[in-house]
């Protein structure tokens, strides 16, 4: 009895602690859960406190770079002020300077009186210049016509110059082939360059590229424009290839000397009266510019501005001081001679008429123009063709 007494109280105490222990892991299931909530909530407030953080560093940053900034334009508006206002200074001084220097109407009127005579005997050099270069020459011929045709030969690119040396006594004949090289072909006679068979007798290789196809050989000498410059002109030795005398022809080589030929910016020219320059001017609204140069230090001796003008010019050349300017289109066709400068004032343009050439489909490249032939030397799209013109000696034409 007492043993089913115990029994009965064991299995009882078995039942109460089963149903605590149940109590137990539901507790702990709760309070587990609930750790895990307020970890994953502070994990959370941890991030947004450390993007805030960043936020305000960055923030931080900013606004240092534009107090960096700030500064620094601070610094250049404070260095500005105090240039400006040691520049009003100076102007001030200058002001008072200037007050103090003002000279009275009777100066005013000497000063005027003193230019005026300047002026009226800069004008009378340039008569005397003009009619000495008249004296010394006796050259009085002008352009009647051109007269005939002839096409020498094809050689070389579409582009180019050929012509014979102007200086007494000299029969020999050059070739530039292109619009920039650094080769030239040098024959004997005109006899020699027109037979295709017979090559060249020299063949002259510079230490420089020239520019253009306005050259000129000109007693054994060539004068060119250097190739990559503006404005430089070169002497150069044929003998040995070497550069005796260069110069910076002020005002020159900005624009192309004839808007058909764009590669030319400065034209050599020879005539009776020596050694010339041609090119455009764009101070004096693209209009030619002529240049007369020493042949021997080129050195300039005088500049005539021109009214013609170089758009839709394809060449020029000079005879006895007048310059003649050939114009055509774009697309090639007849050549026409439609302005001409004298820088003897004798001939004008408006009372000149308009003179074409006998050829009614032309582009040319270079004309050369040749005192002692009478001749123009012409590269007619890869031609090498010469021109016979005839001249006037005031009412009297020559047939030459």
């Amino acid at each position: 009895m007492v043993w089913l007494f115990l029994v009965s109280l064991l299995l009882s105490l078995g039942s109460v602690q089963s149903q605590g222990s149940s109590q137990d892991a539901f507790i702990i299931q709760y309070l587990e859960r609930r750790l895990v909530q307020m970890e994953e909530r502070l994990s959370l407030c941890e991030q947004n406190t450390m993007s805030a953080t960043q936020k305000t560093y960055d923030l931080s940053s900013e606004v240092r770079g534009y107090l960096s900034t700030l500064s620094s334009l601070r610094s250049e508006v404070k260095s500005q002020m105090d240039s400006v206002s040691v520049r009003v200074d100076r102007v001030e001084r200058e002001l008072e300077y200037l007050e103090n220097k003002i000279p009275t109407q009777s100066n005013i009127e000497m000063e005027e009186a003193l230019l005026e005579q300047q002026i009226k005997a800069a004008e009378l050099e340039q008569i005397k210049k003009k009619a000495k270069i008249n004296v010394m020459n006796d050259c009085n011929t002008a352009l009647s016509q051109v007269k005939s045709l002839k096409i020498v030969k094809k050689s070389g690119d579409s582009n180019g110059c050929w012509f014979k040396d102007p200086s007494e006594g000299s029969s020999k004949v050059y070739l530039f082939s292109g619009f920039r090289n650094n080769t030239i072909l040098e024959y004997k006679s005109l006899k020699s360059f027109t037979k295709t068979s017979t090559p060249p007798a020299n063949e002259v290789q510079l230490p420089f590229y020239w520019q253009g196809t306005g050259h000129v050989v000109y007693n054994g000498f060539l004068y060119c424009h250097k190739a990559d410059t503006s404005n430089e002109i070169l002497k150069v030795d044929l003998l040995n290839g070497t550069v005796v005398d260069s110069i910076l022809l002020p005002g020159a080589g900005s624009l192309p000397v004839y808007s058909l030929n764009p590669n030319t910016y400065l034209d050599m020219a020879v005539d009776e009266l020596g050694l010339w320059v041609i090119y455009a001017d764009p101070e004096y609204g693209g209009n030619l510019v002529i240049t007369k140069l020493d042949k021997v230090s080129l050195a300039v001796e005088y500049i005539w501005d021109t009214q013609c003008k170089s758009n839709d010019a394809e060449g020029a050349f000079l005879i006895c001081g007048t310059l003649y300017v050939v114009y055509n289109t774009r697309y090639g066709g007849r050549s026409t001679i439609q302005c001409l400068y004298d820088i003897h004032d004798t001939i004008h343009s408006n009372e000149s008429p308009v003179m074409f050439f006998p050829k009614r489909y032309t582009s040319h490249s270079s004309i050369h123009y040749h005192p002692g032939d009478k001749q123009l030397y012409a590269w007619d799209d890869g031609y090498q063709t010469i021109y016979k013109v005839e001249t006037r000696s005031n009412a009297h034409v020559t047939s030459q």
